[in-house]
């Protein structure tokens, strides 16, 4: 159908000799016919032009209505995205001074063109058209789910786009009302960008958390599952040190699926075991990372780097009682004062217990792993020191050893209670 066919076609229908009845039987044919008879070159121009008749101001709300509902549902079947993107977008402009009036077609027609941008990757265009979705609306009655479907849709676009602040806000709109979803998979969307949220936000453990749980879900597939226990291995290795931590290393080293991933796992088993880790395991992992975990923070660090500082403090924690500023600074690959900032971070957050000696220039270790907590002065709680442990160890196994030769010479030589001598009292 040639575009003169379609011009001399509107042009009868917009003639006022036209009545408003004939008007929406002959728009309907006249979309049939062009979705039927239009190449593919003419299909978007015809269709454009008959956009631009059919929301014009000669045709009445009564009989324009039905008509762009047949056009979303033929809409929805064009193939050609080419098509469909530039008819959409006129549709929407077309729309949108008269949204109020046709709330349910512009909605359709958005998440059409989605569709289309999704297909070219074009996740930030997907996102601001699905955000002009009207659905908080007194036209029309939205079941939750549907909103929710939105909302999450919106919510993994803007993280396709490394655009996370804007992701939070509509992931938290949905969570209010995700309990009421019973769709499997909607809540398995949800919970994956609320995880890539908190990785994005440098909220690891957070994030590892969340990835172990997805990746037990039996809906999702073997090499997803894989996928999700990576990257809780991944955000563990990058959460700071301290027992927090250290429980979830534990929660993913006793997983029996973690030596499947090997590349992660010797780097997790080292982490475990407290460790110290050489700079060239740290650069084999920093190949995997994405660029927002390889991003500086204030004091111009990676998060790997520091999370590997501080891991590798905790590790000499373990092997030294104490140790000068200056040969930690080495073993850490830091300056002395740097060294020594770092431990009195930890020690203060509660996340190393210890003390540090600034007139001699020692840093004293009380037990590894601090509680977490911090008292009112500032100072992490400090667990009992290690000499009073070891003498606490050894008077109970003093004990126990006196209470087995006890037995031992009951069982042998067993007394009366007859022959023992009454006690006199006095």
């Amino acid at each position: 159908m040639d575009r003169a066919d379609v011009a001399a076609a509107i042009a009868a229908l917009e003639s006022p000799t036209t009545t408003q009845a004939s008007k929406s039987s002959g728009y309907s044919q006249l979309l049939a016919n062009i979705l039927a008879n239009s190449s593919t070159s003419q299909l978007s121009t015809n269709l454009i032009a008959f956009l631009d008749s059919l929301l014009g101001d000669t045709v009445g709300l009564v009989a324009s209505r039905p008509v762009l509902a047949s056009f979303v549902a033929y809409f929805n079947s064009i193939r050609e995205s080419a098509v469909k993107k530039a008819t959409g977008e006129r549709a929407l402009s077309l729309l949108a001074s008269q949204v109020v009036s046709f709330e349910e077609q512009d909605s359709k027609i958005r998440e059409c063109l989605a569709d289309v941008y999704e297909a070219e990757n074009d996740n930030s265009a997907a996102a601001k058209v699905l955000q002009g979705i009207q659905l908080e609306s007194s036209q029309r009655m939205i079941p939750d789910d549907a909103k929710v479907k939105i909302w999450i849709r919106i919510t993994r676009n803007l993280l396709e786009d490394d655009n996370t602040t804007d992701a939070e806000i509509y992931l938290n709109r949905a969570k209010n009302l995700i309990y009421k979803c019973e769709e499997l998979e909607l809540k398995l969307h949800f919970q994956l960008s609320q995880a890539r949220i908190f990785d994005a936000r440098r909220k690891f453990l957070e994030a590892c958390h969340g990835y172990h749980i997805l990746s037990f879900s039996p809906v999702i597939a073997e090499e997803e599952r894989l996928q999700s226990l990576s990257s809780a291995i991944t955000c563990a290795v990058l959460a700071p040190a301290g027992p927090q931590r250290s429980r979830a290393l534990a929660r993913l080293y006793k997983d029996d699926r973690s030596p499947q991933l090997e590349a992660d796992f010797s780097i997790l088993e080292k982490m475990y075991l407290d460790r110290l880790l050489s700079p060239s395991e740290v650069d084999k992992f920093a190949e995997r990372l994405s660029p927002h975990q390889l991003a500086k923070t204030a004091d111009g660090s990676t998060v790997l780097a520091k999370a590997v500082v501080e891991h590798n403090l905790l590790g000499a924690s373990h092997l030294y009682s104490n140790i000068g500023v200056e040969e930690l600074g080495v073993l850490l690959g830091l300056p002395s004062e740097k060294a020594e900032e770092y431990a009195a971070r930890m020690i203060e957050q509660g996340r190393l217990v210890g003390r540090i000696d600034q007139i001699d220039k020692l840093i004293f270790f009380d037990g590894g792993e601090g509680t977490g907590e911090k008292t009112s002065s500032g100072q992490a709680d400090r667990v009992v020191g290690r000499e009073v442990r070891k003498w606490d160890s050894n008077v109970q196994g003093l004990a126990e050893e006196v209470e087995k030769v006890m037995t031992l010479l009951q069982n042998q030589f067993p007394v009366s209670l007859q022959y023992q001598r009454p006690t006199l009292i006095r």
